[in-house]
């Protein structure tokens, strides 16, 4: 589909990579990774014909369609947000206005029997089968669909695009593109703005594509769920591996093993040939030996080692007081802004020395609590922070507290105590900061790079209790291994919120769920609590008229009007399991059925299938089959919301 020879980009004197070859398959499903700056994004650019190389071509097959999605870019904010993802169907709407016009020409002409009405008849039926094929009277539940698994419920849809946060509009992009089913889905960071269950659910939607995928990911646990082929950027060159990142790594490990052996035997041969040639450089009878192995010298080519994985370092954090038994006690905790509740009847106690993850779809208030914890917003209840409790707080905007004068190296040598002073420069190469950009001022740095300065001088202080608010945002797999490693071990307390499953998976022991107001305690790692959402979707966090089921509400408060009984709950519960079965059921039908399809159109495209008929009656059967499944979900779909209501 994508054929790339001879690429070579450079930004200076050093190529950023060069002399790099690989071809894109239909079903291939590509990580691209190495280390911040090894040029991963740009490759997508270039890919997306964004950026032109230096030297070589990038040739695409005819006809193939890519999508792409950046990181960053600039978002509209005039529409509603069904409207905006309306956009990704601006041809049928083209192909739409179309037929309608020859339909009124069609109505207004009465010379029936011309060959220009009978042929005008033929231009309307193929363009109408073609309006059919493309999906055109069913767009509006792929929308839904599709807005509804990143996230997004039915009263978001008529709200405007102005309302939501930049990681919202952002997936209204990553919807329009998904919508349009490109042949080649060019993705970077698709997940920094997606909570856990938008991850699932664009996993399930990537493995069902019938293209071509390449992405550029931090998060492992999606990534190995995703890929089957890694390609890996590092010293300028790609290495080219046919496995899921998991196994990459152990492959790249032996690679690297290797490299260390081959660069061990030619520095011994080097320094053999110089002491030859220092030895004999003055005797007349070997002067032709001499002259011999300083063009041999001259010839080699210096053998390059991979980066060395520096999530070996071992980082402790300095030992802090101990803190009470119960660094942080909620009761009847209620937050709202205005109208507007966030969450209520709140009770929570955490322990010393728990580790404990916040999750949740985005806008439950997770945050919030943070901020509550932290005493930064004003709340109602009760909320207890224990005796000797001090708090190490991370989260986006404490990179917006460091001193821009002081140099990267300076500002963790100020916050260093003891023998890790002597691991500062190991310490900022961890967190990719390493040669020259540790001598650069905090003045010129990007967010991300503050975000990861801010997140190392953390590590340096003595705390008891950790809160962190995503975290991982903006590390990469190494950086997340010894952050990870280093949370382990601390003996104190820590609050993780964070939609990053490898990372919180070993760390924490206890899930504390958001969602509908309410805030609900699970036992167990982020596993557990994902295991268990899939048996039993805790339907009745999504209830606003459900009784509170935070921790120990159950049996305090009474059935009352308005509340249902605990059998009439349960009755509910079920009802709505069966109903989210229904819809998945008829989710993967209809995907399998696109997927019929697009292999049947795929035929017919051929001079062969053209002319089949078989084809074409096979190909109406399905789409006639798409479509009252597609009511039918429609149907399921509106019952389920109402019952949740």
């Amino acid at each position: 589909m994508i054929s790339v020879e001879g690429l070579k980009v450079e930004f200076g004197v050093t190529p950023l990579f060069e002399d790099v070859s690989f071809v894109i398959n239909k079903k291939d499903r590509i990580a691209l990774v190495g280390k911040n700056g090894a040029g991963k994004s740009t490759m997508l650019k270039i890919l997306a014909g964004l950026q032109r190389p230096t030297e070589g071509t990038v040739a695409v097959q005819r006809g193939v369609t890519i999508g792409y999605l950046p990181q960053v870019m600039v978002l509209s904010d005039t529409r509603t947000v069904m409207e905006e993802a309306e956009r990704a169907f601006e041809h049928i709407f083209e192909m739409q206005n179309r037929l309608q016009q020859m339909n009124q020409e069609l109505a207004d002409r009465t010379d029936y029997d011309s060959k220009e009405y009978h042929d005008l008849i033929e231009r309307f039926t193929h363009e109408n089968e073609r309006f059919l094929m493309m999906g055109g009277a069913n767009y509006k539940a792929g929308i839904e669909r599709t807005l509804m698994g990143l996230g997004f419920s039915p009263s978001d849809f008529h709200r405007p695009t102005s309302e939501f946060s930049g990681g919202w509009r952002m997936r209204i992009e990553l919807a329009k593109l998904l919508l349009r089913h490109p042949d080649v889905l060019l993705l970077d960071e698709p997940t920094n703005h997606l909570d856990i269950e938008s991850i699932q659910w664009l996993e399930n939607f990537l493995k069902t594509e019938p293209g071509a995928v390449v992405l550029v990911s931090h998060d492992r646990a999606f990534i190995n769920n995703v890929t089957n082929r890694t390609i890996e950027i590092s010293c300028g060159r790609i290495y080219d591996y046919r496995v899921p990142y998991d196994q990459f790594v152990v492959l790249r490990k032996e690679r690297r093993e290797q490299q260390l052996r081959a660069y061990e035997n030619q520095q011994k041969e080097i320094k053999d040939t110089e002491e030859f040639i220092e030895r004999f450089r003055y005797k007349a009878t070997k002067a032709v030996q001499v002259q011999s192995r300083i063009k041999q010298l001259e010839k080699i080519v210096p053998i390059e080692i991979d980066e060395e994985e520096t999530a070996s370092l071992h980082l402790k954090f300095p030992p802090a007081i101990r803190s009470g038994n119960y660094p942080v006690i909620c009761e009847n905790l209620k937050k709202a802004y205005g109208a507007h509740v966030v969450f209520h009847d709140v009770d929570l106690t955490i322990r010393r020395g728990e580790k404990v993850a916040f999750v949740g779809k985005n806008g439950e208030g997770k945050s919030t609590l943070v901020k509550c914890i932290m005493d930064e917003i004003p709340y109602e209840g009760k909320l207890t922070i224990g005796h000797n409790v001090q708090i190490g707080y991370f989260a986006q905007n404490q990179a917006q507290l460091l001193d821009e004068n002081l140099t990267v190296f300076d500002t963790i040598d100020r916050v260093a105590k003891g023998d890790i002073r002597l691991k500062i420069r190991d310490i900022l190469g961890a967190f990719m900061f390493g040669g020259e950009a540790s001598d650069k001022k905090v003045k010129v740095l990007s967010g991300g790079e503050r975000s990861r300065l801010a997140m190392i001088k953390l590590l340096l202080e003595p705390v008891n209790l950790l809160i962190l608010d995503e975290p991982t945002n903006h590390l990469d797999m190494r950086s997340k291994d010894v952050l990870k490693d280093a949370i382990r071990e601390f003996d104190g307390t820590a609050i993780i919120v964070s939609h990053d499953r490898e990372f919180l998976d070993g760390l924490v022991t206890k899930v504390y769920e958001f969602g509908g107001g309410l805030v609900k305690e699970h036992i167990g790692g982020i596993y557990d609590f994902l295991q268990k959402k899939q048996i039993d979707n805790l339907n009745e966090l999504q209830l606003s008229s459900s009784p509170s089921v935070s921790k120990g509400k159950e049996e305090k408060e009474p059935a009352s009007e308005g509340r249902l009984s605990y059998e009439a709950q349960k009755d509910l519960n079920r009802k709505i399991r069966k109903l989210e079965k229904q819809v998945e059921s008829l989710e993967t039908s209809i995907g399998d059925m696109e997927q019929q399809v697009a292999q049947l159109e795929e035929r017919m495209a051929t001079p062969e299938g053209a002319s089949d008929m078989k084809l074409y009656e096979a190909h109406q059967a399905l789409k006639k089959q798409i479509a009252e499944a597609e009511a039918e979900w429609e149907n399921v779909s509106l019952e389920l919301e109402e019952l949740r209501e």
